[in-house]
C-alpha cells in the first residue's frame, strides 16, 4: 500500500512557530474525525449529497461494458482523442501519462501492441485544435467526447468541428467513430447521441466531474489504450477498506486533511505544493490542483457566514523545479506545506558510467539515477525541514494501476475530509457558474440576453 510519512510538519523537527504538535491534535480532532468518516460512509448512497463518486470502485457494470466495448474497437482505431475539459480530462490524462510507456504516442504500434496514440483536447486554443487536427487521419480516429450536462461549451464546440469533419471524410459511417460519455439521461448530448445513435457511456448522478475519474470518464480511455482497469479497480477498493476506518491514527487520508487544515488555519500555510519526484506523475499535480481548488475555495460556509477559505494548489516537479521554485519555498514567505510523492520502485535501474574517474564528476560513476533522485528528494526535504517549511511525504511502491488508484482516491477522500473541517460544501462549484454563463451571453445563447447587456457594460470598466 502507498505510505504517509508527517514528520515534516513536527514541531520537534521544524519548531513550535510553523509546525504542529501532531499527537496533541490527532487527540483533539480523532472524535470529529471518526464523526466525519462515519458520516460521509452513511451519506454515499443518499441522493443530492454528491458522494456517489465513494461507490466507483464498486460499480461492476460500468467496468464490464467499458472492457466489453474496448475489446469490440481494438485494434480498428490508430488514435484515441479524447474531448473534455476539467474533470472530463484531467483524470485520465493524470492516469494514461502514469500508466503508458513513456512518450507512448511516439512509439511504433508494435510497441504499443496495436493500441491507439491518445490526445487530449482539452483547451479550444484554435492553433493547438487546427494543429492537431491537420496531424490526425480523422478516418483512424475514435473521438471520445465527454461532457455530463452536454452543454459544456467548450467540449460541445469541439464536437461540433469534429462531427463535421468525420462526416465529411466518412459519410454515414462516422458515427462509428464517436463515443458519448454523459448523463443518462438528460442534456443536450444525451439528446444528440441518442438521435445521431452514438455508443455512449454514463457519468452517474451526483458524482461531480473533478470527482468522475473512476467512472467512465477516465475507465473508457484506460481501457481502451489496454491499462487493465481491473487493476485499478481492485486499489480503488482496497484503499476505500483503509480509509472507512474512523481512527485517525490509522486513516492517511483524514492524516493530511487534517494538517492542511491545521496548517492553513492556525499557522497561515495559505498554498498546497505537491511535488512528485517521477515525469510519469508530471498530471498528477494537475488534477489535484482542480480538485482542491474547486473543492475548498469557498466564500460561504455552510452556516452562510462569509469565510473565504481554501488553499492556493501549485505544482512542482522534482527534480527540475528544485532549480526554478526551490529559492522560493526555502527563503521566501512561509505559506506552503509541500507534499512529495516518491516511488520506491521504478520500472528501470539506470546506472550512471563509471568514466571520468578522476574528474569531479568521476563520484557519479557506478551509481544510478534512481539513487540520485532519490538524493534530489531527501536533500530537498531535509533543506525545507531546516528552515522550518512543513512537509509531507506520500510514496508508492512503484507505479501501477492499482497504487495510482490508491493515490487518486486517497486524496479525493482527503479533499471531502477537509471540506468537512471547514464546514464548507465541497461539491458546488458557484464561483465557476458565473464565467460559465457570461461566456453564454457573449457567444449569444438564448435565454442569456441579460447577461449579455450585463457584461457587455462591464467588460468597457475592467
Amino acid at each position: 500500500m502507498i505510505k504517509f510519512d508527517y514528520r515534516g510538519v513536527k514541531a520537534d523537527i521544524i519548531g513550535d512557530i510553523h509546525g504542529l504538535n501532531i499527537e496533541e491534535e490527532f487527540n483533539n480532532y480523532k472524535d470529529k474525525i471518526s464523526e466525519i468518516i462515519t458520516d460521509l460512509n452513511q451519506r454515499k448512497n443518499n441522493p443530492d449529497q454528491w458522494l456517489q463518486w465513494m461507490n466507483l470502485g464498486y460499480n461492476e457494470e460500468t467496468a464490464w461494458y467499458v472492457k466489453e466495448y474496448a475489446s469490440m474497437v481494438e485494434g480498428r482505431f490508430e488514435n484515441l482523442l479524447i474531448l473534455g475539459i476539467g474533470g472530463s480530462a484531467l483524470g485520465g490524462l493524470a492516469m494514461t501519462e502514469a500508466l503508458l510507456k513513456p512518450y507512448w504516442n511516439f512509439l511504433t504500434p508494435e510497441q504499443r501492441e496495436n493500441y491507439p496514440r491518445i490526445f487530449f483536447l482539452d483547451n479550444i486554443d484554435p492553433d493547438s485544435v487546427s494543429g492537431l487536427l491537420d496531424i490526425l487521419d480523422l478516418k483512424k480516429t475514435l473521438v471520445n467526447v465527454i461532457t455530463k450536462s452536454g452543454s459544456t461549451v467548450e467540449t460541445m464546440a469541439q464536437y461540433m468541428i469534429l462531427k463535421d469533419r468525420l462526416e465529411q471524410e466518412l459519410g454515414d459511417d462516422y458515427r462509428k467513430n464517436i463515443v458519448a460519455t454523459t448523463d443518462k439521461q438528460t442534456g443536450i448530448l444525451r439528446q444528440l447521441a441518442d438521435q445521431e445513435g452514438y455508443k455512449t457511456f454514463v457519468i452517474p448522478d451526483d458524482v461531480g466531474g473533478r470527482f468522475s475519474v473512476f467512472s467512465a470518464v477516465g475507465l473508457l480511455p484506460l481501457a481502451l489504450v489496454g491499462i487493465n482497469i481491473d487493476e485499478v479497480i481492485q486499489g480503488i477498493k482496497d484503499m476505500d477498506l483503509l480509509l472507512k476506518n474512523t481512527d485517525i491514527y490509522n486513516n492517511i487520508a483524514a492524516q493530511n486533511a487534517l494538517i492542511h487544515y491545521l496548517l492553513n488555519t492556525k499557522k497561515g500555510k495559505n498554498i498546497s505544493v505537491m511535488m512528485p519526484y517521477s515525469s510519469r506523475l508530471n498530471y498528477i499535480p494537475d488534477w489535484y490542483i482542480h480538485l482542491w481548488a474547486e473543492s475548498l475555495g469557498k466564500e460561504i460556509d455552510n452556516d452562510g457566514n462569509i469565510v473565504n477559505v481554501g488553499q492556493t494548489p501549485l505544482k512542482a516537479i522534482g527534480a527540475t523545479d528544485q532549480y526554478s521554485q526551490m529559492q522560493l519555498y526555502n527563503e521566501g514567505p512561509n505559506d506552503k506545506i509541500i507534499n512529495f510523492i516518491k516511488v520506491a520502485e521504478f520500472d528501470n535501474n539506470l546506472e550512471i558510467p563509471n568514466i571520468f574517474e578522476y574528474t569531479g564528476i568521476g563520484y557519479l560513476g557506478g551509481k544510478t539515477v534512481n539513487n540520485l533522485l532519490d538524493a534530489e528528494a531527501d536533500s530537498t526535504k531535509v533543506t525545507l525541514s531546516n528552515n522550518s517549511r512543513p512537509t509531507v511525504t506520500i510514496t508508492l511502491p512503484k507505479i501501477d494501476g492499482y497504487h495510482i488508484a490508491q493515490l487518486l482516491y486517497m486524496l479525493e477522500i482527503q479533499t471531502a475530509i477537509a471540506g468537512e473541517l471547514y464546514n464548507i460544501n465541497t461539491f458546488n462549484q458557484e464561483g465557476v457558474e458565473q464565467a460559465k454563463n457570461y461566456t453564454y451571453a457573449l457567444m449569444g445563447r438564448a435565454g442569456y440576453e441579460e447577461s449579455a447587456s450585463e457584461i457587455q457594460d462591464k467588460m468597457l470598466m475592467v
